[in-house]
């Protein structure tokens, strides 16, 4: 029986990223979201010549005899409002993901981002398939005596919808009471930067000021990645009922990072309404057609999780058949008195 041996190697720098690291994530970009695009971005901003600074990749191989293979891609990124979780992302299959299995490498993973932070506060949180960000939380804990918080901030099921997947039947542009779905535009930021504060002020521990959610607000308006879904009562201006946020993009894939609706406008089909669109313009209608979009949709948010199952995206109906790839996802987050809290 050949022996397996692991090792990791850690990059700073996008440019000395060897083929194999991208062959990696682009093996399974639906489950790569969480990595793939902030890649692609770092890429083209050195492409750019604009430097990119506080991303790390750390990879961990296995080799049997002549072969090597990357079982796991760990990064550190930033976004506009804060630094970003610890994401994990592997290329072994979820049933393979055994905590006996997956612990030498998870440890070796724990040790070599030890070594390449400036401090472990920027450890906050981690996100990853379920046993993965199990295990990290306890080794990294036991590797810096940080604790880790028993109760997770997200549990939630990684969903894909394709163009073959969407009901498109039920898309409506315009109704009677004066719906209408569209891409945010630059007189639209005030009320999309409201609804990314509420979005935030609903998702604990990661809040935002209201100066920081306008900024994000612009933001997602000038990269074209929010779109709206106005509404209009009888006799009554037009109001943004509605946003959805799709920030993490590549060539096959984009995923829906942001849905929030507006309190005196719930109940009225608007989530799902616009989620169903944009959808729609990413799988078919637009520019660049993706293969899939994803989501994460909550475990206990049973209301979503039935209207993103209505819409299209599998393996999250209620008693339905397990799906290959809607697996759980968990992200668990580290003391905060001896960590800097970010945001995603």
């Amino acid at each position: 029986m050949a022996s397996t041996n692991l090792s990791t190697k850690t990059y700073r720098n996008v440019r000395d990223l060897p083929a194999a690291v991208w062959r990696a994530l682009e093996s399974n970009a639906r489950n790569a979201n969480v990595i793939l695009p902030q890649t692609i971005k770092a890429r083209a901003e050195s492409s750019a010549g604009r430097p990119t600074t506080g991303i790390i990749w750390i990879t961990c191989s296995s080799s049997k005899s002549s072969s090597s293979n990357i079982e796991y891609v760990l990064a550190v990124t930033e976004g506009i409002t804060g630094s970003y979780p610890i994401f994990i992302y592997t290329t072994l299959p979820f049933h393979l993901l055994r905590r006996e299995r997956i612990r030498p490498s998870i440890k070796l993973l724990a040790m070599a981002l030890d070594s390449a932070l400036s401090s472990r506060r920027r450890v906050y949180s981690v996100f990853a398939p379920k046993s993965i960000t199990e295990v990290f939380a306890q080794e990294w804990s036991d590797l810096t005596c940080i604790a880790y918080y028993n109760k997770p901030y997200y549990a939630a099921s990684i969903s894909y919808c394709t163009a073959r997947t969407l009901d498109t039947q039920s898309l409506t542009k315009e109704t009677s009471l004066g719906y209408k779905l569209r891409p945010a535009v630059a007189d639209d930021v005030q009320k999309v930067g409201e609804l990314c504060f509420l979005f935030a002020k609903d998702s604990p521990p990661f809040v935002l000021s209201r100066g920081k959610a306008q900024m994000e607000a612009r933001r997602l308006i000038e990269m074209k990645q929010v779109w709206v879904h106005e509404a209009q009562h009888p006799g009554q201006q037009k109001e943004i009922a509605c946003i959805v946020a799709f920030t993490r993009n590549s060539d096959k894939v984009a995923a829906i990072t942001k849905v929030c609706t507006n309190p005196e406008w719930r109940r009225r089909g608007c989530a799902g309404r616009l989620v169903r669109e944009v959808c729609k313009y990413l799988l078919i209608t637009g520019p660049n057609p993706k293969e899939s979009v994803v989501l994460y949709a909550a475990h206990d948010n049973l209301a979503a999780r039935s209207v993103y199952d209505r819409i299209g995206f599998v393996g999250l109906s209620q008693g339905g058949p397990t799906v290959e790839g809607a697996d759980p996802w968990l992200e668990i987050g580290l003391d905060a008195s001896k960590v800097d809290i970010g945001h995603w």
